[in-house]
Order: C-alpha cells, then sequence, then structure tokens
C-alpha cells in the first residue's frame, strides 16, 4: 500500500513541465538518501537504481561478511550466518547485495517521503518560476483576469502561474472582468516563503516605452530610440524620441498619418494623451519642446543643482 503511494508520487512528477528528467532522478536520490541515513546512519554503501519512466526504483545494501562474533557494524557488515541464507556460498571477506524494501522503512518514513518528495518538486518548481520571471522584468506580458478584488486583480497566464496587478499600478480608468486579457510589464518578482509573488504594472513608465516597441517597427527595429519617457498614467505622457538616420523623422514614424500607429497605443492606456517630440542634446531646447504647446520665453539652468528655472 504504501509502496505504490510512493510509486504514484512519482508518476505525478515525472511528466511534470518543468522538471527535466535528470532533476527529477537527482531530487528522487537525495529524498532517498536522506531517509536512509535516518534509518540506518549512513547512505554510504546503498546504491539507488531509479527508473522514473515506470515510476519504480530499487535500493541496494552492500555488506562485508564477517565471523559471526565479529560484528560491529550492523549497516557496514553482515555475519556469515546471515549471509549464507541469501547464498550458501558466501565466504567471509566477500561482499553482499541485498535489496532493501520500501516497506523496511517503515510506514511513517514512507509517508514522510511521499511528503519531502513533493515539497522537493515543488521548492524546485518555485525556484524555475522566479528564474523565468526574473528575466522576464521589464517586458510585456498578457494573462487573464482569475479574479477581481478590491486593491488588487489576481491574473492567470497560459502555464496556469499566478500574476498580481496591485490596484496602484493600475492606470485609473482601468475596469477589468473575469476572463479579460490584460497586458502591463512585469516589474518585479518576491518570494513570498518559498514561493514567487510576479508584480505586473501598467503604470509604469517603461510599459508605454515597451508598447512603442511592440506598436512601431522603426522602433523595435532600433531606427528610431526612445530616449525618455514621462507619465501621469492615464492622463498624459511625454515621449523623447531620436534617430541616427536623417531620412526619418522620428516624431512622424512613432505618430503616423492622422495619429493611426499612436492610436492603438492611446487606447491600451485608457486614452491617455501621448505627446511625442524630437530629443535633443541641447538642454534648453530640449525643456522647451517638453513643455509646448505652453509657450516658453526663457529657460535658465541651475548649473550647480541642474534644474531648469522657465518663464
Amino acid at each position: 500500500m504504501e509502496n505504490i503511494a510512493l510509486i504514484e508520487s512519482f508518476s505525478e512528477f515525472k511528466d511534470d513541465k518543468l522538471i527535466d528528467r535528470v532533476t527529477l532522478m537527482a531530487i528522487l536520490e537525495d529524498v532517498f538518501r536522506n531517509a536512509l541515513k535516518k534509518k540506518y546512519g549512513s547512505d554510504d554503501n546503498f546504491d539507488i537504481i531509479i527508473n522514473p519512466d515506470k515510476g519504480d526504483m530499487e535500493i541496494w545494501r552492500r555488506r562485508i561478511v564477517v565471523a559471526d562474533d565479529d560484528l560491529d557494524l550492523e549497516n557496514e557488515e553482515i555475519t556469515l550466518t546471515e549471509a549464507r541464507k541469501i547464498e550458501a556460498d558466501f565466504e567471509i571477506g566477500e561482499e553482499v547485495s541485498e535489496e532493501v524494501k520500501l516497506i523496511d522503512l517503515g510506514r511513517r518514513a514512507i509517508l514522510a517521503l511521499r511528503q519531502n518528495l513533493i515539497s522537493k518538486i515543488h521548492e524546485h518548481d518555485n525556484t524555475n518560476l522566479y528564474k523565468q520571471f526574473k528575466d522576464l522584468i521589464g517586458e510585456i506580458y498578457t494573462a487573464e483576469v482569475h479574479h477581481v478584488r478590491p486593491r488588487v486583480v489576481i491574473l492567470i497566464d497560459d502555464e496556469g502561474n499566478e500574476i498580481v496587478l496591485p490596484k496602484e499600478k493600475q492606470i485609473p480608468s482601468d475596469f477589468f472582468r473575469k476572463g479579460d486579457n490584460v497586458r502591463g510589464i512585469i516589474e518585479s518578482v518576491e518570494l513570498k516563503g518559498n514561493k514567487p509573488q510576479i508584480i505586473m504594472s501598467r503604470t509604469a513608465d517603461k510599459f508605454l516605452e515597451k508598447l512603442f516597441e511592440q506598436e512601431i517597427p522603426e522602433v523595435f527595429d532600433g531606427l528610431i530610440m526612445i530616449k525618455n519617457v514621462v507619465r501621469i498614467p492615464g492622463e498624459k505622457a511625454k515621449v523623447a524620441v531620436d534617430s541616427y538616420d536623417d531620412r526619418i523623422d522620428p516624431v512622424g514614424a512613432c505618430v503616423g498619418m492622422k495619429g493611426s500607429r499612436i492610436h492603438g497605443i492611446v487606447r491600451e492606456l485608457g486614452n491617455e494623451n501621448i505627446d511625442v517630440i524630437n530629443y535633443t542634446a541641447n538642454l534648453q531646447l530640449y525643456i522647451t519642446r517638453a513643455l509646448s504647446p505652453a509657450k516658453v520665453s526663457s529657460v535658465k539652468i541651475d548649473e550647480e543643482k541642474k534644474e531648469p528655472k522657465c518663464f
């Protein structure tokens, strides 16, 4: 009965999408070696053979045959009398390999083995999930609304991973229902206990920058560079763009004919008013452009604080 329960544990995980066969076998061996150390004091003289495809395994203990009255180390030695019960022609000094049945470990040890195995697999999955989403920080991600709470929206991606979109990282006009697809950037991944918490943001400046990359081919190809982005989410934004190619009008390429290229981005951000300006290294001119359509009569730069005073 206990043996079957443990075998089922192997089967549960051998097709796990986040764990490869070599890693699974290493985890299984580690779990069993820990159990053997507890039971016998050492696992040095045990061989563990695991077949994760079939979900079965064998444990073999190697012991040296000693005279009946010379037994000092029960785990590493076996008396001649006991050895000859296994095979009649054993002699003193020879090595005996004997299979250890799972049931020999005891019922409590088997239940602990199963729990330890499940824990180790989940720990491995969580580590992989943490690494996977750490690499996605700053990238656009799409997930489906699972449920809406007053202070947070819980999303689920295609792989069943949970992603959190807090209220303060939602655009004020955002309104979500269960089943809606939501786009944002992965802003952070935090470990809560052993489980990673994946935080999405729709208010980050980086989200607008990544939307430009996604929606405007010249930005994606690197012909146009996003030099700076500032936002009041859902209200207005300024995006400074530049190009090394003099033949390209970066502002015109981003906005498109009658705003056709930027329209999708504006709609995604709840009709945020996006003003695209030409970047320049001339700080006074750059500030003037950034403040447009306001008319600036003069700009003075505080050289110590690097702060502008506009009039």
